[in-house]
């Protein structure tokens, strides 16, 4: 069971992250006000786009997993950021829903790191003792 939780976590992120890409990719009207607004759209829409997709590729694969949620955990935090700043937390009266996944992707992407520390190169073996 222990297992199986650091998989679960990273398909979940996956999931939302690449769940996402669909409106950023299609120039969904709220994704296009979104980036508009913070003076990004459209190639900040796109770019954010193809760096979720790869970030969430290399969260798939157990040896990139922590560059993934390194990814994630900067792509996000911008995101993070970007609401409390400048969108808010009610988008378009989406009732916060998109400020509390980017919470929880954040939050689940740092969990995500944690877990796979040790394979991160040079510096993994500091975090990771075999004791």
């Amino acid at each position: 069971m222990k297992k199986h939780i650091p998989l679960a976590l990273r398909i979940i992120v996956a999931f939302i992250l690449i769940q996402t890409l669909r409106f950023k990719f299609t120039a969904h009207p709220d994704s296009v006000y979104i980036f508009t607004k913070v003076g990004l759209e459209p190639f900040g829409r796109i770019g954010i786009g193809i760096a979720e997709l790869i970030a969430g590729i290399f969260l798939l694969v157990k040896k990139t997993a922590w560059l993934g949620a390194v990814l994630i955990l900067g792509i996000i935090g911008g995101a993070i950021m970007m609401h409390l700043t400048q969108l808010g937390i009610n988008v378009n009266n989406d009732g916060g829903i998109l400020f509390v996944t980017a919470v929880v992707t954040f939050i689940l992407s740092a969990i995500i790191l944690y877990i796979y520390r040790k394979d991160i190169p040079v510096f993994g073996k500091r975090f990771y003792s075999e004791t």
